[in-house]
């Protein structure tokens, strides 16, 4: 959460409830997320939509490679054929 901390703004929730238009277009704008606190603390992110969809795609990625990583470790495996295809599947879907 720190590295995330450092290179996005942080508001406080006050000024979401003040300023919620600014805060979703400055958020829509960026790449980078709104870190909002309540009493100092971090209690939620806003992100753009198109920043959340990147995210889980690549989320999506590196479950794929984890189980394969097990996969192998476990000597089971799948062709290279295989793994690219669902890898072409995934961005597919991504891109929709």
């Amino acid at each position: 959460m720190l590295a995330m901390m450092n290179s996005s703004e942080t508001i406080p929730i006050a000024d979401l409830s003040e300023n919620a238009a600014s805060v979703v277009d400055r958020v829509r704008d960026s790449s980078n997320p709104i870190i909002i606190t309540e009493s100092g603390e971090p209690a939620a992110v806003i992100l753009s939509v198109e920043t959340y969809e990147r995210r889980e795609q690549e989320y999506q990625m590196l479950l794929v490679l984890a189980r394969g990583e097990k996969e192998i470790a476990a000597g089971v495996g799948h062709s290279l054929d295989d793994v690219l295809a669902e890898a072409d599947a995934l961005i597919a879907s991504s891109r929709k």
